[in-house]
């Protein structure tokens, strides 16, 4: 088991889904209503909070009041400078981030590549979020605040990592795979960073390391950003065709398409009319890239593929990676 470090804030930011959702009987954990109650008050009903605290000042922030389904790019943007502003600060500790489950995973990765790898280095960002709302009669939701206090007070945390379940993922891993149970998160072929076990982390492999090469010039980009790129996903499927992509690349009235990726079959295959619309696509000037529509495993490059991998990314993360490379 791990140390704890003491003596030091820990920032809540707040940004509504389930964990902060009500419904109208504390049986019912389907038909709520996300992002109901604000931050405070989830801290507020969390029993044992001041002890697993150690000493430590805890502040809270409301950034956002939404259902994680409406995750917007303005809202990225929003969250990621307070993230930054709260970490330029020689007193914060760590920051964690209540979320709800269906982006998470996007939200995540896209802290992970923006925000500058000194201060992931030195700092936690924990995403925490619950599968049942803070009305249920058994939510799961101040346990995972718990765990994800536990894990910003470990020596030695940092990166942008994701707590569920008592298990700890790193934002490069973590996917949602489950609809409904509690433990809705894996890692895939990775496998978890650890395990929160009455308020101690035990770790199994080495914290997330930003690359190297984000600096502050990233942030700085994302601070002014009014015009994001727009990159659309497809998916090969049995039958496919080129319709959707063409009808993409036709489309009256929207933001001009730069980035496609492709949640390919297997290890990247594509039905022959999908490539033949995707190289007009590409033809046409716009990046495609290649994801495996597969829970586990990674897009293993083969001589003369006619589209880039997504180094291992799962679709919807690397839309996040190519968006952010496709940035003015």
């Amino acid at each position: 088991m791990t140390s704890i470090n003491i003596g030091k804030k820990v920032v809540v930011l707040g940004t509504g889904g389930t964990i902060a959702g009500t419904a109208a009987s504390s049986s019912d954990n389907l038909a709520y209503t996300a992002a109901q109650l604000g931050v405070g008050q989830l801290l507020q009903a969390v029993e044992g909070l001041s002890a697993r605290l150690a000493g430590r000042t805890l502040v809270s922030e409301q950034v956002a009041q939404i259902d994680s389904k409406d995750m917007s790019f303005a809202l990225w943007q929003q969250l990621a400078l307070r993230v930054h502003q709260h970490l330029a600060q020689a007193d914060v500790q760590g920051i964690v981030i209540t979320h709800g489950t269906d982006t998470l995973e996007e939200t995540a990765y896209f802290l992970s590549a923006v925000l500058p790898a000194a201060q992931q280095a030195g700092k936690p960002v924990v995403l925490t979020c619950a599968m049942r709302p803070a009305s249920s009669a058994a939510p799961d939701g101040p346990q995972n605040l718990l765990d994800a206090l536990a894990v910003v007070g470990t020596a030695g945390a940092c990166g942008v990592v994701a707590v569920c379940a008592g298990t700890l993922h790193s934002a490069l891993d973590v996917q949602k795979v489950h609809t409904y149970r509690l433990d809705a998160f894996n890692s895939g072929d990775a496998g978890p960073l650890g395990y929160i076990e009455e308020g101690a982390l035990r770790l199994l492999r080495n914290w997330p390391l930003a690359p190297v090469d984000i600096g502050e010039d990233v942030i700085e980009k994302i601070a002014t950003l009014k015009n994001w790129p727009r990159v659309e996903i497809v998916m090969n499927y049995a039958g496919a065709s080129g319709a959707i992509v063409d009808a993409l690349l036709s489309q009256a009235g929207a933001a001009p398409l730069r980035g496609l990726v492709v949640a390919a079959t297997g290890n990247g295959t594509l039905h022959r009319d999908l490539e033949a619309a995707l190289l007009r696509a590409q033809a046409a000037g716009v990046k495609v890239v290649r994801a495996t529509r597969c829970a586990s495993g990674r897009v293993l490059p083969t001589p003369g593929s006619a589209f880039p991998d997504s180094q291992g990314l799962s679709p919807v993360k690397a839309r996040v990676a190519l968006m952010l490379a496709l940035m003015p």
